[in-house]
């Protein structure tokens, strides 16, 4: 039996390498004053470059990294179809920014697959079988929205106690395959809090390509990480292997790993508590091992999404036949995604052929013609996937949007709904540089500068989750 999309949690995340090399990239030198500078050229920064470009202000970004993109990397080089290492899902059509200007710089949009399916053991899942996983999901996500409302608790300690056969699964969507983390590490509220990811839409070049193709007529600085900050309340100087760069603000789009990681220097040094909330919204691991499998040897439809019924959280997801082609991605993530991704690509592949063996038979091993993997966790300007809140932390996220002094965070982390999304990330960017345009009055209106709020939680009575944040 198919699970339709409004049934199941369909995961999809994680990022990295293939080179994006679009924007317009300085050559040196680096210049020495501007506006407004943006640390990060992922997708929160490039929402925020724009958005003062509009404002007809001096913008300049720079990035630590060889290519745009961030999290949005798309390579297009490695199979014969393009695929997207990191973010795959944009949600939300109607609403989502990012979509239109896709749709405006002439992508072609396509939808996420209409339905998913079960493997139990070498099997399809039965009718009756599939209703019972999803009977299963709708009590966990209950059980959970219900625990959130007295506290701000653990996931894992919500979870009720007869999902029998279906617990390792449910655990799996709902919580690694969610947010990169195991539920136990994960915030009842912030999951609670999280919008719906609706209407999951993906571009056929790539997401990746697409925040490339945004950022194309922007300042940028590649290769040009920001050593040291220093600020105040009147300017600030980014300090690079470049040159050093004066401003009137400054936007840090930086994960919050990298924040709190001391790769970058701050003087004075942001406020505890400043660096206590990001720490509280580490980024979790979600990593996808990409299969090269001429002639369908799974028997999948194009665009298939296949998960498995397990007994525990060593598992994946598969996404197969990409847009018709051979290509097929196993995404793993958690605890489990962690440790694996630190043995390295051969044993990350070595791991998709086992788990393809014993869901199809072990002659799929030969049919394995190409693999490569992603590492987030050991790409140096990002460590990990996506942010996730700790028991307890979920005001953490508000915290992020504090000024300090003339410096502005954003990025997925300090969305408080949107949290994992390129479409938080995005939304972030640009409200941090409606803040940073304000205090050098280069917006006339009146507007706080205090983040927008959040909407409201909506209840999860009775479905699971749409999509997985990182998206």
């Amino acid at each position: 039996m198919t699970m339709t999309r409004r049934d199941f949690l369909s995961a999809s995340a994680a990022l990295a390498s293939a080179p994006a090399l679009s924007g317009r990239v300085l050559a040196a030198p680096l210049p020495r004053e501007a506006d407004i500078v943006v640390i990060g050229a992922g997708a929160a920064g490039i929402a925020a470059a724009r958005r003062i470009a509009a404002a007809n202000r001096k913008v300049i970004v720079v990035e630590a990294a060889g290519q745009i993109g961030g999290r949005c990397q798309t390579d297009a080089a490695s199979f014969d179809v393009p695929f997207d290492r990191g973010a795959r899902w944009m949600h939300n059509p109607e609403t989502n920014p990012v979509i239109r200007l896709a749709r405006a710089a002439g992508f072609e949009i396509v939808t996420a697959p209409a339905g998913q399916k079960i493997r139990i053991g070498r099997r399809y899942a039965r009718p009756g079988e599939t209703e019972e996983f999803l009977a299963a999901l709708v009590r966990t996500n209950r059980a959970i929205d219900d625990a959130s409302r007295r506290a701000d608790i653990a996931c894992a300690a919500a979870l009720p106690k007869d999902l029998g056969d279906w617990a390792g699964t449910a655990e799996f969507l709902l919580g690694a395959g969610f947010s990169g983390k195991d539920l136990k590490d994960v915030s009842a509220v912030d999951k609670v809090r999280a919008q719906d990811r609706n209407g999951a839409i993906a571009c056929r070049q790539g997401l990746g390509a697409l925040i490339a193709k945004l950022g194309e007529q922007l300042p940028l600085a590649l290769s040009t990480p920001a050593q040291r900050i220093l600020w105040s309340n009147r300017d600030v100087v980014v300090e690079t292997p470049s040159g050093k760069i004066n401003a009137r603000a400054a936007i840090v789009t930086v994960s919050s790993n990298v924040l709190t990681s001391g790769n970058i220097k701050f003087g004075p040094d942001i406020p505890k508590r400043t660096l206590d909330a990001a720490a509280k919204l580490s980024l979790g691991s979600y990593d996808r091992i990409a299969l090269q499998l001429p002639g369908n040897p799974l028997g999948l439809s194009r665009d298939d999404v296949i998960i498995e019924q397990s007994n525990s959280t060593r598992t994946a997801l598969l996404y197969g036949n990409i847009g018709g082609s051979s290509l097929c991605t196993i995404d793993v993530a958690g605890s489990f995604g962690r440790d694996l991704s630190a043995q390295g690509e051969q044993a990350m592949g070595a791991f998709a052929v086992e788990w393809l063996s014993k869901l199809y038979g072990s002659e799929i091993g030969a049919a394995v013609k190409k693999t490569t993997a992603t590492r987030w966790n050991a790409q140096p300007f990002i460590l990990g996937a996506m942010s996730a809140a700790a028991p307890g932390a979920q005001a953490s996220r508000k915290i992020l949007t504090e000024p300090i002094g003339c410096l502005y965070l954003a990025g997925e982390a300090t969305h408080e709904t949107l949290w994992g999304t390129v479409d938080g990330a995005w939304e972030s960017g640009e409200r941090a540089a409606e803040a940073a345009l304000r205090r050098i009055g280069a917006l006339k209106d009146a507007a706080p500068e205090a983040a927008a709020p959040a909407a409201k939680p909506r209840s999860h009575r009775g479905r699971s989750h749409t999509a997985s944040p990182m998206n």
